[in-house]
Formats: structure tokens, sequence, C-alpha cells
């Protein structure tokens, strides 16, 4: 893995969904979800620009499979714009499970994007929602702000992390991933897919040791 020297000026880090929901006791917990937070907290000494992203899903969302008569968690099912795999009901706005972890230094975000609420699309990147065409407007105010560079860590490697960087070097960003600040659901394969997928995309992995500034 590489070494990092963090630049106050182009550099943002992205801390994703780490909320109560995906880590142990939450409805789609993913394993060990709570020891990002150490980590993520750790990290942000490192960083002057912070953002936070949460899931902020409306009662009866078309990704739970509760919204769909037979549907099962974890089926994939087809959508207008693509495949969908169905999930338990989960950060519902206003929720418990939809608050960030109490762990959690939110006090270091500047700003806070919440992706998810439209009723008929889920939303896995920071940066477009699941039709990877209507954006969250993060590319915007990453660019208004100068940064050329994200930082991602959070809640999951192979799915809301893996699009959100897939999405960041879309939108021609470099990014770099720190490993030990994420943790995977492991669906299927789909940690390997999303290893894969970003590392063709040229994400860069480093783990939160190798970082300096």
């Amino acid at each position: 893995m590489s070494c990092f020297k963090v630049n106050s000026e182009r550099d943002v880090l992205i801390i994703v969904d780490v909320q109560n929901d995906f880590c142990p006791g939450g409805a789609l917990a993913v394993a060990d979800g709570d020891a990002v937070v150490t980590v993520a907290n750790a990290l942000m000494a490192h960083f002057d620009h912070v953002v936070l992203t949460q899931d902020w899903h409306p009662p009866g969302h078309s990704s739970f499979a509760s919204s769909h008569p037979g549907g099962n968690p974890f089926e994939r099912v087809m959508m207008p714009y693509g495949h969908q795999t169905l999930w338990p009901d989960h950060c519902v706005q206003g929720s418990r499970g939809a608050d960030f972890h109490p762990g959690l230094d939110t006090g270091r975000a500047e700003l806070v994007l919440r992706k998810g609420y439209h009723q008929s699309i889920d939303s896995y990147s920071a940066f477009f929602e699941n039709d990877r065409t209507t954006p969250t407007g993060l590319t915007g105010y990453l660019h208004t702000r100068g940064f050329t560079r994200v930082f991602l860590a959070g809640l999951a490697t192979d799915y809301c992390v893996h699009y959100t960087g897939l999405d960041a070097r879309r939108e021609g960003f470099d990014v770099v991933l720190v490993e030990d600040g994420c943790r995977a659901i492991d669906l299927e394969g789909s940690l390997a897919r999303a290893w894969s997928e970003m590392d063709e995309a040229g994400v860069a992995v480093t783990c939160s040791g190798r970082l300096t500034g």
C-alpha cells in the first residue's frame, strides 16, 4: 500500500454511511461495522475538510423488500433503472437506525449529504442515484470548493463506498480508499467484484497508518 501526504487545500475525506442500521444490532448490520468508527475519527485529524453521507430513506422505499409482495431481503429485482437488490427496511428518515453511530465525531463535518430519499430509486453512491445519471450535487460542491482528491472510508466497502469511489473517478477526482476504515457486506461475491472494479477505475488503496499531514 502507498503512503499519502494529505494536502489541506485539495483533499477531502468522505465518510460513508456510518449509521446505526449498518452497525451491529442494526436492521442491515455490516459485520464488524462499528469498528470503522475509531478509524474514521482518527482519520478526521488528518483532514481540514470532511463530508459525511447519510442514507435517508422514506418509509416504504422501493428498495425495501417489504415494498414488494413476496419479495425477500437480498433478492435482486428489475427496476426501471436496472437491477436492484432488495434490502430490509433500514435508515428510515427520522429513525434511530438512520442516525449516525453515536461514537462518530460528526462535529468535524462541513457537509452532511443525505441520499436515497427519493421514493422510487435507491442511491448507493454519494454522487449519483442508482440510475447513474441523477446527481446528488456533490460533484459541484467539491469542484466549487477546489477539491481534487477524495479519501473514502465507511460502510459498506462493496456497495456505497464502492459506488462512491467509481463515481468520484468518473467525475475526475483522484480517489484513495482507506481500507481499514471500511467493512463489507460481501453478498454473493460483491466484495471481490468491488475491488476489481475499483482497481480498474484507478482507485488507490491505503490504510490509516500510511497517511501523514
